[in-house]
């Protein structure tokens, strides 16, 4: 599948976009983790895969980026993205419900898992649902819904919006280019995918072994 492609084999997809586009990838990247994070139903983009790779391509003077603009680029799409999501979730609750075509949209399962993550552990998950992916992309669409204050969320969201930025930005700037990254890329987007995806099982499994301990006690 091409999507499937674009992630593992990013970085090659990546030099391409700066040959042709040049400075204006900066405003593809933007476009690219904004409608990860501000449109619910494109939960799949590769935002952290993304960053990493071109922050390791500024680390190379021949492709022209600036890691610094890069950051700031990557960081207010991030958090502007999650602001539109907070605000869609909000309209999901009043006038989204009513429309059949909308609830459509929506990866119920996906949405369910980001419920859960964010009843346990409350308003931090708007920082800590920045490097999971899917949950990412519903966790401000969740805070919208449950009415949280909008100026409680936005502190979160820029604190996790700064971090998950920085985090990926300096690794991939730092690493990216060492022989050993350059050569597997694909097994490193794979790695950064499941290391991100293990606070959920960590997650479910918690929660299995409660509703084992419940049940036994029960009986």
């Amino acid at each position: 599948m091409p999507l499937i492609d674009f992630i593992l084999h990013i970085d090659d997809h990546l030099v391409t976009i700066v040959n042709n586009f040049g400075a204006g990838t900066y405003w593809i990247i933007f476009a690219i983790i904004f409608i990860e994070t501000g449109l619910v139903i494109f939960p799949f983009l590769p935002g952290d895969s993304l960053i990493f790779a071109a922050a390791a391509m500024a680390a190379n003077p021949k492709y022209g980026l600036n890691v610094l603009l890069l950051y700031i680029v990557a960081a207010a799409a991030a958090i502007i993205g999650d602001s539109i999501n907070y605000e869609i979730g909000k309209w999901s609750v009043t006038s989204g419900a009513k429309h059949s075509w909308f609830n459509k949209l929506i990866n119920e399962n996906d949405r369910l898992a980001a419920e859960k993550f964010f009843e346990r552990h409350g308003s931090i998950t708007i920082v800590i649902g920045r490097f999971i992916p899917l949950i990412r992309t519903f966790v401000p669409f969740i805070s919208g819904g449950s009415k949280m204050h909008y100026q409680t969320f936005v502190i979160y969201n820029i604190l996790g919006g700064l971090l998950w930025t920085a985090l990926f930005t300096s690794i991939g700037y730092f690493f990216g280019n060492f022989p050993v990254v350059k050569g597997h890329f694909s097994l490193i987007v794979i790695g950064i995918i499941l290391v991100s995806v293990v606070p959920i099982l960590v997650v479910a499994l918690k929660k299995k072994l409660t509703m084992r301990r419940k049940q036994h006690f029960n009986d």
